[in-house]
């Protein structure tokens, strides 16, 4: 039987968490509704980031290219079961239990745990996947992951720690499973390869 473990709320995250969410409840209508919808329309944006960085990359004679290429977003499915995995275990509760006002409707239901955000975790892992593929786009990624996961907290499902903690993890999780994973990838894409695909790939890694 898997026991939970009861956490206790950080003062300062708690603190920073009403300070926000007394901004969204004072901000105009449209911002309030733009915030609603902000965090899945990044999500989606930075899915479509991977896949626009990711194909080129198949289509080159490069293995190690091709095999970041394939895995670089499965790493972000990986990250999703490790924030799910942790929900599981971690039963943070919702801070929009609270009596507070929020702009998100409805609060999540009991089970629905808060720590940590699966929505921060999906884009920061979609953020680094970005990263890894076309650092050039990683510069566009990084900083509407950062927004996406702050807008949780803006709506009021998530406490700061519960985001930031997504963002880690999917950092994390990317690099620590993607690299690897891709040389090995690499490795096995070489030796099925033929000659000139492996002297392509050695010119490129010595420009």
């Amino acid at each position: 039987m898997i026991q939970t473990i009861t956490t206790d709320i950080p003062d300062i995250s708690e603190e920073w968490y009403r300070d926000v969410v007394d901004v969204a409840d004072a901000a105009p209508a449209p911002v309030q509704w733009f915030a609603v919808h902000f965090t899945e329309a990044v999500i989606l944006l930075l899915g479509l980031l991977v896949v626009a960085v990711a194909v080129p990359r198949l289509r080159r004679p490069d293995p190690w290219g091709r095999a970041l290429a394939l895995v670089a977003p499965a790493t972000v499915v990986l990250a999703y079961g490790c924030s799910e995995l942790l929900k599981s275990l971690i039963d943070e509760e919702r801070p929009c239990r609270g009596a507070v006002t929020i702009l998100a409707a409805p609060c999540p239901p009991t089970g629905d745990w808060s720590f940590p955000s699966n929505h921060a975790t999906i884009a920061g892992a979609l953020a680094t996947a970005v990263l890894l593929l076309s650092p050039r786009w990683g510069l566009l990624a990084a900083p509407l992951a950062l927004l996406a996961a702050f807008s949780r907290v803006f709506v009021g499902v998530h406490y700061p720690h519960d985001v930031l903690a997504g963002l880690l993890l999917g950092l994390a999780v990317t690099l620590l499973v993607g690299l690897p994973a891709a040389r090995f990838l690499a490795e096995m894409l070489r030796r099925h390869s033929g000659p000139a695909t492996r002297k392509v790939d050695q010119g490129q890694r010595v420009g």
